[in-house]
């Protein structure tokens, strides 16, 4: 599984005065409209976005370069609820009102139009109502990131994922089957 990871993004979202980033788990193209671009994006329950995402009903993918291997610390190493993510990030906000920023590759802002329930997490529907990708370069991956971060960062990950496995593999059953209803 870990050679099917997409593009490394910094999943931002906004509701109510709060913000947060957080590295995308998974990122997929979901149309093949041009002019309709949906995606999915799969956001676990425990992480602090899941609750601003499923309310606001929005969020905003901001794709990293691969000399960006601090935001992948920054935003994916601790949570939003502990503290502010954002303090210190320079962004703007598109149509959606989520942070896009305004150093990364290129971004997508999204309306959240479905989602489904996967016990541990939501993988969420949106459809595309803004985004640019710096066409002259390429997306970082996640297993291109783990070659490239320090040693010490794959080992503080290995334990972050570690217990993040463990809670997951009990919620995974917990499916609620009632159709989304925005």
């Amino acid at each position: 599984m870990g050679r099917l990871w997409s593009p490394l993004a910094a999943v931002t979202s906004r509701w109510q005065g709060r913000a947060n980033a957080q590295i995308a788990v998974a990122i997929s193209a979901a149309s093949i409209v041009p002019d309709r671009p949906r995606v999915l994006v799969q956001i676990y329950k425990e992480n602090y976005s899941h609750d601003l995402i499923h309310r606001s009903r929005a969020f905003a993918l901001n794709f990293l370069r691969k000399d960006q291997l601090q935001l992948i610390r920054d935003f994916g190493f601790v949570s939003g609820g502990d503290r502010d993510k954002l303090d210190g990030v320079e962004y703007t906000e598109k149509v959606t009102g989520s942070p896009v920023l305004k150093d990364c590759l290129g971004y997508l802002d999204c309306r959240v139009v479905n989602g489904m329930d996967g016990g541990d997490m939501t993988c969420f529907l949106a459809e595309v109502l803004d985004g640019y990708v710096n066409p002259d370069q390429e997306p970082l991956t996640w297993r291109e990131a783990r070659r490239l971060i320090p040693p010490e960062w794959n080992e503080e990950w290995s334990v972050k994922i570690g217990a993040n496995i463990a809670v997951s593999r009990e919620q995974m059953g917990d499916i609620d089957y009632t159709p989304w209803i925005p």
